[in-house]
């Protein structure tokens, strides 16, 4: 996580030994649920080792995956997390997973630490809604296979851990059609 935000925004060494004292840390089984539907969210996580999930049930009650985060990603219910209403999604983890968790309260007094912390927030959310809106034009502009294509290019060594109905369910179609899908990419 450190890494991350150096990154982003050239933190003291004051300012990184201030998140060292607020994070906490906490592994998942493959499996293992992480935020349930109708919990409100009240920690981030990143991923030190691991894939995370995203997923909730349509009306017509199918599993529906809208989200992957994989290592060195940030994952939570965020409109939970912002809103503190009830997430509208479960968080499951795919693999067994380590992860780096900074709570809201902890959020907020790095943010009470000064403009650097609030900066790493903002362009953080800047981050997550870009990624938000190239998944919903994606649906709209890209078949079904250029978005896998995508994935592969991008997360290419997780897709082997990923079944098939989850990642079919992200992309949108079938699990019979995306076995042709990979037939035909590879």
């Amino acid at each position: 996580m450190k890494s991350v935000f150096q990154s982003i925004q050239n933190l003291s060494q004051e300012e990184l030994d201030q998140l060292d004292r607020l994070i906490t840390f906490r592994t998942l089984k493959k499996g293992e649920l992480l935020l349930q539907e109708n919990q409100v969210c009240n920690e981030i996580f990143f991923i030190k080792k691991g894939i995370l999930r995203s997923y909730f049930f349509n009306h017509q009650a199918d599993e529906i995956t809208n989200c992957f985060a994989f290592e060195n990603d940030f994952m939570a219910s965020f409109s939970s997390f912002i809103t503190q209403n009830a997430a509208e999604e479960n968080i499951q983890a795919l693999a067994d997973t380590e992860l780096q968790v900074l709570s809201r309260e902890n959020l907020e007094k790095l943010y009470s630490q000064g403009i650097h912390w609030q900066e790493i927030g903002r362009k953080l959310t800047e981050t997550e809604y870009v990624t938000l809106q190239k998944r919903m034009i994606s649906f709209q502009k890209l078949s079904g296979t250029q978005r896998y294509e995508e994935l592969y290019q991008n997360h290419q060594k997780y897709l082997q851990l990923i079944p098939l109905q989850y990642l079919a369910s992200y992309l949108g179609v079938t699990p019979r059609h995306l076995s042709r899908i990979r037939k035909a990419v590879f």
